[in-house]
């Protein structure tokens, strides 16, 4: 039993929830060209990434804690295989030896952080995705399925079935955009929480080797 007053506001709704649907469809297609694009982005980083490894790492700390000044130090940096942005933070830190060791040592914290920072904006689309996808595909599914069951009791099958292809394209592409981004930033974190591990071990070495001139 419907309450009376109620047939108003339940139509409202299901106007508002039917003209849902076609914005639902933009976003899922925008969603994945997003994907593939960022997808094709990751398998170029992939392919193009040369990451230092853990035995240069070490042959560079031991470089930075036996340099004798701070432009041995800078060139250490700069002919190691690390990428460019963790080059720039450890010059920048090498070129205030001259500041207090505190001072020093919170401008570190500092360049490292603000680089995180930067990193994890290059994952906000993805991240955004990974939930966004799946929520847009539920809508999908959700919203063609009133107008299907109502063809379904006056016995028009075809439109239950349109509706029924609307529903199951929409949850696919919804899962599909969730699972790629979810892949995409996983695996870009891992890359970037490793290259910011590498500068601060780096950085930590240039501040005691300061430290002790």
């Amino acid at each position: 039993m419907i309450i009376q007053g109620t047939e108003t506001l339940t139509s409202l709704i299901h106007i508002i929830s039917e003209s849902l649907l076609t914005p639902v469809i933009v976003l899922l297609v925008i969603g994945i060209v997003i994907v593939i694009l960022s997808f094709g982005g990751l398998i170029n980083e992939f392919i193009s990434r040369k990451s230092i490894s853990s035995r240069d790492l070490e042959d560079l700390v031991r470089r930075v804690s036996f340099s004798s000044n701070v432009d041995q130090m800078k060139e250490e940096v700069s002919n190691s295989n690390l990428f460019d942005y963790q080059k720039e933070v450890l010059t920048r830190i090498a070129d205030n030896h001259d500041i207090g060791p505190d001072a020093r040592k919170a401008l570190a914290s500092e360049l490292i952080s603000a680089e995180e920072t930067r990193l994890i904006k290059k994952t906000n689309k993805t991240d955004i995705l990974v939930c966004v996808g799946p929520s847009l595909g539920l809508l999908g599914t959700l919203i063609p399925l009133g107008p299907g069951l109502a063809a379904l009791g006056t016995g028009d099958i075809a439109t239950l079935a349109q509706s029924l292809t609307i529903a199951f394209d929409t949850t696919v592409t919804g899962l599909t955009i969730g699972a790629i981004a979810f892949l995409i930033s996983k695996y870009k974190k891992q890359w970037y929480e490793a290259e910011l591990i590498d500068v601060e071990t780096v950085a930590e070495a240039e501040l005691e080797t300061i430290n002790r001139w």
